[in-house]
């Protein structure tokens, strides 16, 4: 009993642990079975085995994806151009750049008979274009180096087409120069980059305004009574006076319209000036109507007057307002905004307004819009001139706005249609 018991015993201490590895090993082995073979049977589930296809036979679903990956490569490619074309397209009356300039453009200029144009730019050089025609792809041009020092902010047309009056600005103040025969010698393409050349300077005067910079020069032809055609021009700096040149001559024909301060800094004098009464802020730009007789101001006061100058001043008479316009530029607040430069058309019926990068086409007679392009330079404008008569465009004759910019280019554009009503 006691030897049966301990055998029992000893089975029992022995084999129990034993027994529940095997028992537990058995179980586990058991349930990973089961676990891969149901791992297998979703792993086909999910891949199937490709069946096999002959040799010369593409698989369809890659042939597809091929064609849809072709396809939408083809399709982005089709886009691309019409992004480029929509940067490139231009305003239906910007018909022409001249490219060449290599900093701002300061100021621009046609001659009388509106074959040649001048412009003055940043980097120190006068260039005057010949326009046989407005749209060709290239002009030919004479570029003329200033004085070393010396960078050119004004310029107009002496003697027709023939010679160029140039203000230049340097550290010892202003001057002007007088070039000859610059309509005779072309000497390059306008898009290419030329060798300076240097025309005679016929006359030169220095400090003419102190050390003021000369901003705006203007030519008209002396045809008044007995006066000999020749072109009188008139120099306006940052100070208060306007002086008057002869240019053929050079000769100084006086200063006029000055303005006379005293020590206390009141106004003292004013001399041969007639006063424009009714703007409600400062004038930002004004310019004259073809026969003289008229002025169009622009305001910080959001308006455009037409004022009659034809008055007998010497008994004191004032310019009277004729018509009141608002400007139709507006900033983002809604308020008004203003003209920085205006130029009318030769036939007194257009007025070309800047603002900014913004151009602007309106009727003379009416104040209304006639067209508007925005950014019409990537920059400031800095120039506007209309050609004094039509000129040749693309087989047709046409008057042309000329606009310089601080974006280096200067841009030729067509004059809208007036509407008929």
């Amino acid at each position: 009993m006691s030897a049966a018991s301990a055998s029992l015993m000893g089975f029992s201490y022995f084999s129990v642990p034993v027994l529940s590895a095997v028992v537990g090993a058995v179980l586990v082995l058991l349930f990973f079975s089961d676990y891969f073979r149901r791992r297998r049977a979703e792993v086909a589930s999910i891949a199937p085995p490709l069946e096999p296809k002959p040799a010369d036979q593409k698989p369809p679903k890659n042939s597809s994806s091929s064609h849809s990956h072709k396809k939408l490569h083809a399709r982005s490619h089709a886009h691309a151009p019409d992004k480029v074309d929509q940067n490139k397209r231009h305003h239906p009356l910007d018909v022409n750049t001249l490219k060449g300039h290599t900093d701002s453009v300061t100021a621009v200029c046609f001659s009388s008979d509106g074959r040649n144009l001048a412009t003055a730019c940043g980097d120190g050089a006068v260039r005057v274009f010949k326009l046989d025609d407005v749209s060709n792809k290239s002009f030919k041009l004479l570029r003329i180096n200033m004085p070393a020092g010396a960078h050119p902010t004004a310029i107009t047309f002496s003697e027709g087409a023939s010679s160029v009056v140039v203000a230049g600005q340097a550290l010892s103040g202003s001057s002007l120069y007088m070039y000859a025969d610059v309509s005779s010698k072309p000497s390059g393409d306008g898009n290419q980059q030329v060798k300076p050349t240097f025309p005679e300077i016929k006359w030169e005067h220095h400090k003419v305004h102190d050390q003021r910079t000369i901003l705006t020069l203007f030519g008209a032809t002396a045809s008044y009574g007995t006066a000999d055609g020749s072109t009188i021009i008139a120099s306006c700096s940052e100070g208060t006076d306007i002086k008057l040149w002869h240019g053929k001559s050079g000769k100084n024909l006086g200063t006029i319209w000055e303005i006379v301060y005293a020590k206390d800094g009141s106004v003292k004098e004013v001399s041969k000036v007639m006063q424009l009464k009714g703007h409600k802020s400062a004038v930002t730009w004004l310019c004259f109507s073809p026969n003289s007789e008229q002025i169009i101001t622009s305001s910080k006061d959001g308006t455009m007057r037409v004022w009659n100058i034809n008055v007998r001043y010497h008994l004191d008479e004032d310019p009277k307002t004729l018509k009141v316009f608002q400007i139709p530029l507006h900033d983002a607040g809604g308020s008004a905004l203003h003209y920085g430069r205006m130029s009318l058309s030769p036939d007194g019926k257009i007025l070309a307004a800047t603002h900014g990068s913004t151009l602007q086409w309106l009727c003379a007679e009416t104040g209304k819009v006639l067209d508007t392009a925005d950014n019409s330079h990537e920059g400031e404008i800095t120039g506007i001139a209309w050609s004094p008569q039509m000129i040749a465009v693309g087989g047709g004759l046409a008057l042309v706005l000329a606009t310089a910019g601080a974006d280096k280019k200067v841009k030729l554009w067509l004059a809208p249609q007036l509407n008929s009503s």
